[in-house]
């Protein structure tokens, strides 16, 4: 069973891999844009960070969207790029899930169990 502190982490990996997604969907749908600054969603060094000052701190932490910083020589919103951000932040946030679905279940065997 998740402690406090593990499961303050998956909740706020959920919400911040979710936010993240819609900004890179949004990133795509502007691939076209003239002078489109993508957005990125960083949340990981602070949940790391916080994981030491337990649950209420994990708790605290809020996903922070910002603009990509542009240069010279920076070139557009890449869609390849992009697609391949959307599909890593996908993949993590079904294996998060799949970390979910499996504690429901040890929470209704445990449940079951307990009722006869």
């Amino acid at each position: 069973m998740l402690d406090e502190i593990s499961a303050a982490i998956l909740k706020k990996s959920l919400d911040g891999l979710s936010i993240r997604y819609a900004f890179t969907a949004q990133n795509i749908a502007n691939v076209s844009s003239p002078d489109y600054q993508p957005v990125r969603v960083s949340f990981e060094a602070e949940l790391r960070a916080a994981e030491s000052k337990g649950a209420v701190a994990v708790a605290q932490v809020m996903p922070l969207a910002h603009v990509a910083p542009s240069t010279a020589d920076s070139e557009a919103v890449r869609i390849d790029l992009e697609l391949a951000d959307a599909s890593q932040t996908a993949l993590r946030y079904r294996a998060l899930l799949d970390v979910l679905s499996r504690e429901m279940a040890l929470h209704r065997a445990v449940i079951s169990e307990g009722g006869r």
